[in-house]
């Protein structure tokens, strides 16, 4: 049926045949362990669900500059949660365009929004991690949920489900946890950028997210986290990593978060999404910044984010490598990589279905290829800023 004798004798086949299989099966492994786990996780026992009395207070913090249109669309849906005892803080960091008006007029209908402006430079050091230090020393709550004002959440019923991430099986608050991770999406669309975005945030999200399921906490995502306000300033806050703009999430989750401190929520309710971009640039520079305080994580930790791109990249250079050499015939590579997609998309599709990630499964082989190559130059070229929001 298929003539295997110049593969058998050829010892460079052999060797990337053998290549391509490993890659085929650690990548499999990961799909399940990371995508198909995550997007079936809690979906038999969504958790305890607390009476109002037994809900914390909470407050919400947002960092804003120049974002009264954000906040004239977004800012209703935080303030009108269906949540017993809340606040929101905004801190208007320099706004030169109608956020101050914006808030002013929300300030008179909603009692619980509480505004720190700032009309002058103050901030010593780069990026937001100085506003949001201030917002959340000015935060009267021990629990902190923050967001962006981009963020919009799936229902009225947000800070119920990110509080969920606190409690005990009997509905009470656990005082061992300390960091809550959530997950923020972006809406579905009919644009390619749109579909790329998607699947962006669910690869992203299945990431880390999956990685705090496996007890490997080491990031978060800051348009949806929550940690304590005195936990937060018992380990310092931003202090160890001032120096550079970015981080104020990723860093302070991987200094201080693990698995006996930290749980995940992904429940429906505790969902976030955002807009997708509208340009490519705007996106790349998001993507950028994402990355650009990886520099301080520990070898091992960046090996470990790093190896499911390597091994997408060996499995396709090894399969190209046996097609043209022609020693395997061609119908065994075709296999190979028809299963390793089949399940790929199995697994995705469990992503989508969770967080409404539209049919963006449907082309997740594709959409890997592509995220390998980007993602391998946004790590070998990272932001370098020294923007002062």
């Amino acid at each position: 049926m298929f003539d295997f004798s110049a593969f058998v004798t050829d010892t460079h086949s052999i060797v990337l045949a053998a290549l391509m299989l490993a890659a085929m099966l650690f990548l499999c492994l990961y799909y399940g362990l990371y995508h198909f786990r995550l997007g079936r996780h809690g979906l038999k026992d969504g958790g305890a669900k607390a009476d109002d009395a037994a809900l914390p207070p909470v407050s919400v913090v947002l960092t804003a500059h120049n974002e009264a249109e954000w906040l004239k669309e977004n800012l209703v849906y935080l303030l009108e949660q269906e949540y017993p005892n809340f606040e929101v803080v905004v801190v208007d960091y320099l706004s030169t365009d109608d956020t101050q008006y914006v808030l002013k007029v929300l300030m008179g209908y909603y009692p619980h929004l509480k505004v720190r402006p700032f009309l002058e430079d103050v901030n010593l050091f780069q990026g937001r991690k100085y506003p949001l230090s201030i917002g959340i020393k000015s935060a009267a709550n021990d629990i902190l949920l923050l967001a962006d004002p981009e963020c919009i959440p799936s229902n009225l019923h947000w800070l119920r489900g990110m509080v969920r991430g606190y409690m005990d099986g009997s509905g009470k608050v656990d005082g061992t946890t300390q960091v809550v991770l959530g997950y923020c999406g972006v809406k579905p669309t009919r644009s390619l950028l749109g579909w790329l975005q998607q699947y962006d945030a669910l690869a992203y999200g299945s990431q880390y997210l999956g990685s705090a399921l496996l007890g490997h906490v080491y990031t978060g995502s800051g348009r949806n986290l929550s940690y304590r306000r005195g936990f937060f300033f018992e380990r310092g806050g931003f202090i160890s990593h001032y120096d550079i703009a970015d981080g104020s999430d990723d860093l302070f989750v991987y200094q201080n978060a693990n698995r006996g401190n930290t749980r995940i929520c992904i429940d429906s309710d505790a969902v976030l999404m955002v807009e997708p971009c509208k340009s490519f640039a705007q996106w790349h520079a998001q993507r950028r910044r994402r990355v650009a305080s990886r520099s301080r994580h520990k070898l091992g930790g960046r090996l470990r984010e790093s190896l499911p791109m390597a091994a997408v990249a060996l499995f396709y250079a090894a399969a190209v490598a046996l097609l043209l050499l022609g020693t395997l015939p061609w119908p065994v590579v075709a296999l190979a990589a028809a299963m390793k997609w089949a399940w790929q998309i199995v697994c995705f599709s469990m992503l989508t279905k969770r967080f409404d990630g539209g049919w963006v499964h449907w082309v997740a082989p594709l959409m890997e290829i592509y995220f390998t190559v980007a993602n391998t130059i946004l790590i070998l070229l990272p932001l370098s800023s020294n923007r002062k929001f």
